[in-house]
């Protein structure tokens, strides 16, 4: 049960609309996403200054993370933003006035039993967590990472009461995710977005505990990613030199990921979506031809020639060592055959190969070389539906992303065939369209278990994915685009499949939304007529 922000009852008239749309009400001190379970008391607790208030750690220290999280959560609590100089706060925290209070709390002892460097597609989320008067409050987890997450929901259920106090209800909390898997695929390659817009989206993942960053970092258009291996791809690849993610970008990204419980996933797709950026490898991309001659132009990754796959083997070794996450993205969709029809070369080899005219065998057969050198470098990849599709034979252990609308009969068929799966269909949120259509609406009500199949095909599904393409987005829309749209996936993502009430949804995501707004975020509203405390 959760107390809801006394907003005037009154309606706004859209000046070009024609609409009447209330103002939205809000919850107060309700965790985004719901918790599993959770038990909350009417009473309120003051919270004490920042100066009074103490993280305590106890068991496994996990010192360079919990650390760098306990400084992190007290400026959230207690200014807004994770990062606050002395000089430059936006919120100073009001003066603590006891009165009227049954008692306050002052601490929080957080009980650690692993640490891990880095976390993992098999990581445990879970944690417990008791919001009790005094230093009695605790938060107890099985890995560093649930403690992240506990750290969070810790975060979100401060509130302001009508004096301006922060407040805490007495709260017993136990959550775990329903899925493993909680993503966003972020294009880099259509518009550069520079490294601390990319902070920021990692921020408001762990805002909303998301835990994959599928960093789709090359495509067609631009090569932004500075390869130690080869260095001509981005410096002939990339629009400038300015748009470059060096080495030391990368790490940063990672690192910073890392502190939050966040995976990163990088994609590098082949064979198609490489057309212009891999062009500075000599021989890489297929010529094309017209009226049988070469017309200047070039298609996918010529999959006929074996230097072809030792440039592959080399860069996808680099990527392995770059990047710590065990899963390497390897694309596989949209691959154009006409270059391929068009080159004689290419027919040659088909015909030789026994392929004929059958364009997804040539396709089959680059996809099974590029996945047998991703899995002799002892990584685990993900793949785009049409290499399952077209039949390509991977390991046990390949993820496979659903991303075509006829997403329940291609979940069906993917995981009859036994691999795990992640759902993105229905989370394409760079399609924007009219926000009086509530958008997010239909990605919060969307079950990733509705598709005919039995109990263990639906254990397969191991998340899903909000995708956010580059076309029409960069570094000046690409945070309020997503937020809080993305929250609503995120909610969907873990909390129980029960949880599905749209009208204490708008209420509680309104409040998600100003905690964002208060955390330094430029995110948008969603629900309508309203205001947050805090304005951006």
């Amino acid at each position: 049960m959760f107390a809801i922000v006394p907003f005037l009852a009154v309606s706004l008239l859209g000046s070009c609309s024609g609409l009447s749309l209330p103002v939205q009400e809000q919850s107060k001190g309700s965790p985004w996403p719901l918790p599993e379970s959770i038990t909350t008391s009417d009473n309120a607790l003051l919270l004490v200054g920042i100066d009074e208030f103490r993280f305590f750690s106890d068991g496994v220290t996990c010192t360079t993370i919990l650390d760098a999280a306990f400084r992190r959560y007290r400026n959230i609590i207690f200014y807004g933003p994770p990062e606050v100089s002395g000089t430059d706060k936006r919120t100073k925290p009001p003066k603590r006035k006891g009165a009227g209070y049954p008692g306050s709390v002052s601490g929080l002892t957080v009980t650690v039993k692993n640490c891990e460097q880095y976390p993992s597609l098999e990581s445990d989320e879970s944690f417990s967590l008791t919001v009790e008067s005094g230093n009695a409050s605790s938060l107890t987890a099985n890995s560093i990472w649930g403690a992240l997450s506990g750290l969070e929901t810790f975060s979100q259920l401060a509130y302001y009461d009508g004096s301006g106090m922060l407040v805490m209800n007495k709260t017993i909390i136990s959550d775990s995710p329903r899925f493993p898997y909680r993503g966003i695929l972020l294009d880099t390659s259509r518009h550069f977005i520079k490294v601390p817009i990319l902070l920021q989206q990692l921020d408001a993942m762990a805002y909303n505990k998301l835990n994959v960053f599928h960093w789709h970092i090359v495509d067609n258009q631009a090569f932004p990613y500075e390869s130690i291996s080869f260095p001509s791809l981005s410096e002939q690849g990339a629009y400038t030199p300015a748009h470059v993610y060096t080495q030391e970008d990368v790490a940063e990204v990672i690192e910073y990921a890392r502190l939050r419980g966040i995976r990163v996933m990088p994609e590098f797709d082949t064979p198609g979506h490489t057309f212009d950026s891999w062009g500075s490898i000599k021989d890489l991309l297929t010529p094309c031809y017209t009226k049988g001659q070469p017309d200047g132009t070039f298609g996918p990754i010529n999959p006929t020639l074996n230097s072809s796959y030792d440039f592959l083997q080399k860069f996808f070794t680099e990527i392995t060592q770059v990047f710590p996450d065990h899963y390497i993205h390897t694309g596989g969709d949209e691959v154009n055959f006409a270059c391929w029809k068009s080159n004689p070369q290419i027919t040659e080899f088909m015909m030789s190969m026994g392929f004929n005219t059958n364009y997804s065998k040539l396709e089959e057969y680059y996809e099974q070389k590029l996945l047998n050198i991703i899995s002799d470098l002892n990584s685990g990849y993900a793949v785009w539906q049409e290499v399952i599709d077209n039949n390509v034979t991977v390991k046990n252990d390949t993820i496979v992303q659903v991303w075509r609308p006829d997403w329940q009969t291609e979940l069906t068929k993917v995981t009859s065939r036994g691999y795990r799966t992640l759902l993105a269909s229905s989370f394409y949120l760079s399609k924007v369209g009219d926000p009086h259509s509530y958008d997010w609406q239909g990605y919060y009500t969307t079950d990733l278990h509705n598709f005919n199949g039995t109990v263990e095909q639906k254990k397969l599904v191991i998340g899903g994915e909000a995708c956010m393409w580059g076309e029409f987005a960069d570094g000046t829309n690409v945070i309020p685009r997503l937020w809080p749209r993305a929250s609503a996936v995120a909610e969907r993502l873990w909390s129980p499949q029960s949880v599905l009430s749209l009208d204490q949804a708008r209420m509680r995501i309104a409040e998600h939304r100003c905690r964002m707004l208060r955390r330094g975020l430029q995110v948008q509203p969603i629900t309508g007529p309203g205001y947050c405390r805090e304005e951006f």
